[in-house]
């Protein structure tokens, strides 16, 4: 009759898979092995055997892999959501990796210049290209877009008033409310109109000796429809300048190139912006533009280093990584090779016949059909609007439990369920993981059979 005391002791596994230790550490590995053998303990207790050393060892190494695999990982993007914000919203182009790996490796002059041999600005190494690709006068960039919504409110028009349309008072993902930034800037924020209308003569009315400036905030993750009506933003600047007062403008998503040339709505673009009259333009570097994650604030050179000699500009800079990033992805803006080099713009573009092609490759490897799907944008940019393209649904039966199990692939695959159908879209896949994606669903369909 077997017992606990026929269980191998800790010390006797410890002998057996001294290798365990050498890789994942004596405490982690003897806190492996202890609750491997209490499983066995548990089983024996339900009339269970007494596995080997081998077995034994085996969870315990199991159990040691899981708990080192990192929670940052990356995974396998089926959804058909190109700027998908849980899962890191823009991939970077290929310029831009090479661009981090160049400053990482070593050191560089990220404060240093070269020709004076003295320390420089971080700002230097983007100004100039922000300059070229936008037409703005002057340029910086802090760590993320909201970061640059509140050093600006607090630089311009802390302890003053703020106008803003009741219709912008926005909240994006993660809880960013423009009414809680401009509270924490110290601006006094003045709403003006209705939820659905506003019209020039409600800014005009609000103005008083204590307005600092004007906001607008782009709607870019809703849409109001219907009975509505606000103001253009070239009107909007022809007041406030003849007031004496700058305007700021909150993009968000930050398109340099126009959505409506691929069956999209029309996105506001920074250049628009700019040639509206808006004095201080704002956005993500990491949603349309397909860049880094960080906030890009362009317009008046005189605003501009107001905002970098703030203090708390310092607090929320950006690091060497993101600036050789953003610096990469703008240089294909410059050079217009935008469409082809960055995968956000890429994807956005791929058109039906190129999706449906590598739909029937996934199809010729793992049973299942080609049907015809939706793709969106993401990321808080063009509401409501989608593509067109074609999703590929293996034949499973359980759909949710597949899903679940390709999110346990290594690398995860994450696809979406509609219609009592798993779909994954080609549109989001990178290319280079066609051949990961391919053998996570062969295992799924194993699996099935």
């Amino acid at each position: 009759m077997t017992s606990f005391r026929d269980l191998p002791s800790i010390d006797a596994l410890l002998r057996a898979g001294h290798d365990l230790v050498g890789r994942y550490g004596h405490a982690r590995t003897v806190e492996a092995l202890r609750q491997a053998v209490e499983a066995a303990r548990q089983a024996l207790l339900s009339g269970g055997s007494i596995p080997g050393v081998d077995a034994l060892l085996a969870q315990a190494e199991a159990r040691l892999a899981r708990e080192a695999q990192p929670s940052l990982r990356p995974v396998i993007n089926a959804t058909g959501v190109i700027i998908h914000t849980n899962l890191g919203r823009a991939p970077l182009s290929a310029a831009a990796l090479a661009a981090i790996q160049a400053v990482a490796a070593g050191y560089s002059t990220l404060e240093y210049d070269l020709e004076a041999g003295a320390r420089g600005q971080r700002d230097t190494h983007i100004e100039r290209i922000l300059r070229e690709v936008t037409g703005a006068p002057a340029g910086m960039v802090v760590n993320n877009n909201a970061a640059g919504v509140l050093l600006a409110l607090s630089a311009l028009a802390a302890g003053r008033q703020a106008i803003i349309s009741r219709g912008q008072l926005i909240e994006i993902g993660g809880a960013f409310r423009i009414p809680d930034v401009m509270r924490q800037s110290g601006a006094q924020m003045v709403e003006v109109g209705t939820t659905n209308r506003t019209r020039l003569e409600d800014y005009a009315n609000a103005i008083t000796p204590e307005t600092a400036l004007i906001v607008r905030a782009h709607p870019s993750n809703f849409r109001v429809v219907g009975f509505t009506e606000s103001v253009p933003l070239d009107a909007l600047t022809t007041l406030a300048h003849a007031r004496g007062l700058p305007v700021l403008d909150d993009l968000g998503s930050g398109a340099l190139l126009d959505t409506g040339a691929f069956g999209l709505a029309h996105e506001p673009t920074v250049q628009e912006s700019l040639s509206a009259g808006a004095d201080l333009v704002l956005f993500s570097g990491d949603k349309l533009l397909g860049g880094p994650q960080a906030g890009v604030l362009v317009g008046r050179a005189d605003l501009i280093e107001r905002l970098r000699r703030h203090p708390l500009a310092r607090a929320i800079r950006p690091d060497k990584l993101a600036l050789a990033a953003l610096a990469a992805t703008l240089e294909h803006y410059r050079r217009g090779e935008a469409l082809e080099q960055i995968p956000v713009w890429r994807m956005i573009s791929l058109s039906p016949d190129a999706i449906r092609a590598r739909a029937e490759r996934w199809a010729a490897a793992v049973p299942g059909a080609i049907v015809p799907a939706e793709s969106t944008v993401g990321g808080g940019s063009l509401p409501g609007e989608t593509l067109p393209t074609w999703a590929f649904a293996p034949r499973v039966a359980q759909p949710n439990v597949a899903a679940d199990r390709l999110r346990r692939a290594d690398p995860p695959v994450i696809a979406r369920v509609a219609d009592d159908r798993l779909l994954l879209d080609p549109r989001t896949v990178l290319p280079e993981q066609d051949d990961a994606l391919i053998s996570a669903l062969h295992t799924l369909t194993a699996g099935e059979g």
